[in-house]
C-alpha cells in the first residue's frame, strides 16, 4: 500500500489495519493538527505516536507511548481517547460516522490537549476537548487505522495548531483534578495518607479522641464517646455551655443510635436497622440535626407505603447527598456541616483550642486544630505527632505575609476564595502558602484566578513563584507562553526577568510561541540577564563595557551561561552590515560562542539563494509565531498575502484589494486601459495587461510593485505570476523586496528563464536562502532584460496576476 501517495487523494484501510507514511507527520513533536475525510460505519481510527508504525501495526498490541482516538466507537455511540492503551475517555457523540459519504473532522494535539471537530476548519465544530495530566510531548506521527470494517480516508492535511486559550485549559485541568479527587476517595481508606499533599476527611476524626473537646456518656453501660463541639453545633443545637459544659449524658439512648447520628453527621451518610429508624428520628429532632430528620421521616413514609415488602431487621441507609453548602465539592466538611457556622466560630474564637500568632503581627486568630488539619496534612502532623504544638495552645509562624496567610484561614473555614483578583502579589503568596501548607485544592483556585488576571507586567513575578512548585506546571507553561508572545515588552518595560532561573529563562527563549520584532532584541535581553543587575543593557553598550573590563567582571558567576543561552539568538536574521559590525565587536573579541554565531551568519548569508536549504537548525529560520503562515498551495490559489488583503486580513469575504485600499499597486508606466493596478489583483484573467518601461538609474526597466501597508510585512518565499494574453515572454527578471520602497533586495534572479511560454501561463517559483528570511513592506517584479516573441514591445512586462507567499504580520 503507498501510504504517502495514497494520502493526496484518498485510501481504503482494511479491518485491523494501519496506514503510516512521512507526510503524515506533525511539524513538531507533541504539537500538530490532522485535518481529514472519512466514511465508515464505525470507528474511525486514528493513532499518534513518536515513530511510524507498519500496515499491520495495530494500537491493541503497542506497547509503546501513544494516543488512540477513536471516532463512532460502539457501533457509532461515542468518542474514546485511549493512552497507551488504556481507555482515558469514553463519552457519548451519537452518529458521527457515515458508510454513505465522507464526512470532515479534525483532530489537533497540543502539548496533551486533545481537541476533536466536525468540518474542514481547525478549531470550527468542536466536539470534545481533553487535556492528559502526563501529556506525551513525543507523538508526531499519524496513523490512519480501522477496527473491524474498511474505513475510507481522503484530503488528508497535516496543519498548525493554534495555541489553546487560558480558559479552555484551566477548564480542562480542572476536571482532571476534579477525577483525581474522585480517585483518592475511591482509595482504601488506610492507604489515603502516604503523602503530605493527601487530604484528610473530617470521617478521620468520627469517635477519635484527636481534637475531641466534648463526650457522650450513653446507654445503661455508660458508654463514653468522644466528639467535637465544633462540629456538632455547626451541624444542630447540641446543648453546650462554653466553660465547663463538654459533656453530654444519655441513659436512655443506644449506642448504635447514636453512632448513626455520628456517622451522619461526620460523613454525610450512616446505616441503620429499620427497628431503630424512629430512636434515631427522635435523637435527632432533639438536637435538631435537620438534614437527618427530614432524611428520616422521608424514609418512614416510604416504609409505610411499601410495608408489606419490609424485612425484619433490614438495614436502612440515609444519606444527605446533594446537600453541600461550600463551593468547593472536595472541602473535607461534608455533610449536614454549616460552614457559615463554622467561619462564625471563627470570628468569635469560639470552641478555639489554638491562638495563631504571625510574628510582627502578634494574634490574628482563635483557631480550631480540627479544622486546620483537616485541610493540611503537614498541620495535622505538627499538631499529633508529639512537637511542642500538639500540646501547646499557641501556636507561632514566621516568615508568612500576614494578609495572605488570613485569606488562607478565611478558605479554611468558609470554603471559598474571597480576594481582589486585581492583587495577583497577594494570590501570588496565597499560592506560596497552598504549596507550603499542600492545600491542594486552594493551589488550584489561585492558579485559576492567577490565569485570570495575567499580564504581561505581572508574568515576571508569577514565573518566579510557580517555577518551584510541581502542582503548577500548567500555570507555569502559561506564563512562559505570555512571556514569549510579549517578549519585547517583559524585557524592556522592567527588568524583573533577570531574577528568572537559567532553565526557566532558556525554556522562553526556545519558546514555539516566541515572537519578537528583531533578534538583536533577543541577544539585548541575554546579556541584561548575563549582566544580573536592575538595568537595561543592549549589546552595544555591554561591548563597550568590554573595552575596560573581562567578561568575568561584567557576567560574574553567569559566565559560563552566555554561551549556552546566545544558541537561542537566530543571527541569520540579522542583517548583513549589522553582522559585519558584531564580527568586529570586542563581544566577538572576548566570547568565543558570540564569534563564531555571527561568523556562521556571515557565511550564511554570502551564500545567498545559491546556499542548500538543508538547515535543520532553528537559528537559521524564521519564528513562525511571530508571523501568520501564507502558504503557496498551488498556482493561483487562494492562500497568498494579496488575496489574504483582499478580505481585509480574514475579515470578510474577498473584494479587490486596491479598491478596499488595504494594498498598493504601481507600474513603472502611467495608469491606462491596459496598465491597471486593479487588474494585477483581481482574479479575473487579463488578455492584455502590462507595465511599460522607464529609466531608473540610467537603465531601462520596468516593474510592477506592491506596498502592502506600513502596520505589514511579508517574509516571501514563493510568488506566481500569470502571462497575459500576449506572447512577449520574460526571460530576465527579478523579484525584490524594500522596505521603503527605495532601497531594493533582490530576492530571486532570473536570467534566461524560458519557464513561460504559453499566453495566460501561471508560473511560481521558490524563494530560498537568506533573503527567505528577511521581512519586507514593499515588493516588486523588475523586468532586467528584453522579452521573448516580440521587437517593438519587448521591454513591456506582460503579466496580468501576482501572488506573493511566506510569513505575515
Amino acid at each position: 500500500m503507498g501510504f504517502v501517495e495514497e494520502t493526496k487523494r484518498s485510501l481504503t484501510v482494511a479491518p485491523f489495519e494501519c496506514a503510516w507514511g512521512e507526510e503524515l507527520r506533525f511539524g513538531e513533536p507533541g504539537r500538530g493538527c490532522v485535518a481529514f475525510e472519512a466514511s465508515a460505519h464505525n470507528d474511525v481510527t486514528l493513532v499518534f505516536r513518536q515513530q511510524p508504525g507498519s500496515q499491520h501495526y495495530h494500537y491493541k498490541m503497542d506497547s509503546s507511548r501513544h494516543y488512540t482516538v477513536i471516532l463512532g466507537s460502539h457501533r457509532n455511540k461515542r468518542i474514546r481517547i485511549e493512552v497507551d492503551g488504556s481507555t482515558a475517555v469514553d463519552v457519548a457523540a451519537l452518529g458521527l460516522c457515515c458508510s454513505s459519504s465522507f464526512q470532515a473532522y479534525w483532530i489537533s494535539i497540543y502539548d496533551g490537549l486533545i481537541s476533536i471537530g466536525r468540518g474542514r476548519h481547525p478549531n470550527s465544530n468542536l466536539l470534545f476537548q481533553w487535556l492528559d495530566p502526563d501529556p506525551n510531548p513525543n507523538v508526531q506521527y499519524v496513523g490512519l487505522s480501522s477496527w473491524d470494517k474498511h474505513v475510507g480516508y481522503r484530503n488528508i492535511s497535516i496543519l498548525l495548531p493554534s495555541a489553546p486559550q487560558n480558559s479552555i485549559l484551566w477548564s480542562q485541568m480542572e476536571h482532571a483534578y476534579v477525577h483525581s479527587e474522585q480517585r483518592l476517595c475511591c482509595g482504601k481508606r488506610g492507604t489515603r495518607h502516604d503523602s503530605e499533599s493527601d487530604q484528610m476527611l473530617l470521617a478521620d476524626f468520627l469517635e477519635s479522641w484527636d481534637f475531641s473537646d466534648a463526650i457522650f456518656v450513653v446507654g445503661a453501660e455508660r458508654k463514653v464517646v468522644p466528639a467535637h463541639r465544633l462540629v456538632l453545633c455547626a451541624s444542630g443545637d447540641f446543648p453546650f455551655q462554653v466553660l465547663d459544659g463538654a459533656t453530654i449524658e444519655l441513659p436512655s439512648v443506644s449506642y448504635p443510635v447514636l453512632h448513626s447520628l455520628l456517622e451522619y453527621i461526620y460523613t454525610g451518610s450512616t446505616q441503620i436497622a429499620e427497628w431503630l429508624l424512629s430512636s434515631l428520628l427522635e435523637l435527632s429532632s432533639h438536637f435538631k440535626v435537620k438534614s437527618l430528620v427530614k432524611c428520616c421521616e422521608e424514609v418512614i413514609v416510604s416504609l409505610e407505603a411499601d410495608k408489606k415488602f419490609s424485612a425484619p431487621g433490614k438495614l436502612l441507609k440515609l444519606s444527605s447527598s446533594g446537600f453541600q453548602d461550600h463551593k468547593f465539592g472536595s472541602s473535607p466538611l461534608k455533610g449536614p456541616v454549616n460552614s457559615q457556622k463554622i467561619g462564625q466560630f471563627l470570628a468569635h474564637g469560639k470552641y478555639s483550642d489554638i491562638n495563631i500568632y504571625v510574628n510582627g503581627h502578634g494574634l490574628v486568630a482563635k483557631g480550631h486544630k480540627l479544622i486546620l488539619s483537616l485541610w493540611s496534612m503537614p498541620l495535622a502532623k505538627m499538631f499529633t505527632n508529639g512537637m511542642k504544638e500538639s500540646s501547646a495552645s499557641d501556636v507561632f509562624f514566621e516568615d508568612v505575609p500576614p494578609e495572605a496567610f488570613f485569606l488562607l484561614l478565611q478558605f479554611m473555614y468558609h470554603g471559598e476564595l474571597k480576594v481582589d483578583t486585581q492583587d495577583i502579589s497577594v494570590l501570588v503568596q496565597l499560592l506560596l502558602l497552598s504549596d507550603q501548607f499542600a492545600i491542594t485544592v486552594l493551589q488550584f483556585e489561585c492558579c485559576k484566578q492567577i490565569m485570570e488576571c495575567l499580564s504581561e507586567d505581572t508574568v515576571c513575578s508569577v514565573l518566579q513563584a510557580v517555577s518551584s512548585i510541581p502542582s503548577c506546571k500548567l500555570l507555569e507553561e502559561i506564563c512562559k507562553r505570555n512571556f514569549a508572545t510579549h517578549f519585547d515588552y517583559c524585557t524592556t518595560a522592567c527588568t524583573d526577568f533577570v531574577l528568572l532561573d537559567e532553565a526557566t529563562f532558556k525554556d522562553i527563549l526556545q519558546h514555539g510561541d516566541m515572537t519578537v520584532t528583531s533578534e538583536e532584541r533577543v541577544l539585548d535581553a541575554i546579556l541584561t540577564w548575563c549582566m544580573g543587575t536592575c538595568e537595561t543593557f543592549y549589546w552595544t553598550s555591554v561591548d563597550k563595557l568590554l573595552r575596560t573590563s573581562t567578561p568575568e567582571q561584567l557576567f560574574g558567576k553567569r559566565l559560563s551561561a552566555v554561551g549556552n543561552l546566545l544558541q537561542s539568538v537566530r543571527f541569520p536574521l540579522m542583517q548583513l552590515p549589522k553582522l559585519m559590525r558584531m564580527e568586529r565587536s570586542n563581544l566577538a573579541n572576548h566570547i568565543q560562542a558570540f564569534r563564531q554565531l555571527v561568523a556562521e551568519a556571515i557565511e550564511f548569508s554570502h551564500a545567498g539563494q545559491w546556499m542548500s536549504t538543508s538547515y535543520e537548525c532553528e537559528r537559521f529560520q524564521h519564528r513562525r509565531s511571530s508571523y501568520k503562515e501564507l502558504q503557496y498551495i498551488s498556482d493561483g490559489d487562494s492562500n497568498g498575502v494579496i488575496y489574504y488583503a483582499g478580505t481585509s486580513f480574514g475579515k470578510h469575504q474577498w473584494m479587490n484589494p486596491v479598491l478596499t485600499k488595504n494594498i498598493t499597486v504601481v507600474a513603472s508606466s502611467p495608469n491606462s486601459r491596459h496598465t491597471d493596478p486593479k487588474a494585477l489583483v483581481s482574479k479575473n484573467y487579463q488578455g492584455t495587461c502590462f507595465a511599460g518601461p522607464c529609466i531608473e538609474d540610467g537603465k531601462k526597466l520596468s516593474w510592477w510593485m506592491v506596498d502592502i501597508g506600513k502596520d505589514h510585512q511579508l517574509m516571501c518565499n514563493c510568488y506566481t505570476v500569470r502571462q497575459d494574453g500576449s506572447t512577449t515572454f520574460m526571460r530576465s527578471w527579478v523579484l525584490q523586496g524594500s522596505m521603503d520602497g527605495r532601497n531594493w533586495t533582490s530576492l530571486r534572479v532570473h536570467d534566461g528563464d524560458a519557464t513561460i511560454c504559453h499566453p495566460g501561463q501561471f508560473a511560481s517559483w521558490p524563494i530560498v536562502g537568506p533573503p527567505a528570511l528577511l521581512p519586507f513592506r514593499f515588493f516588486r517584479v523588475a523586468l532586467t532584460g528584453p522579452a521573448a516573441g516580440s521587437v517593438s514591445n519587448a521591454w513591456n512586462l506582460c503579466i496580468c496576476f501576482l501572488e506573493l507567499y511566506g510569513y505575515f504580520r
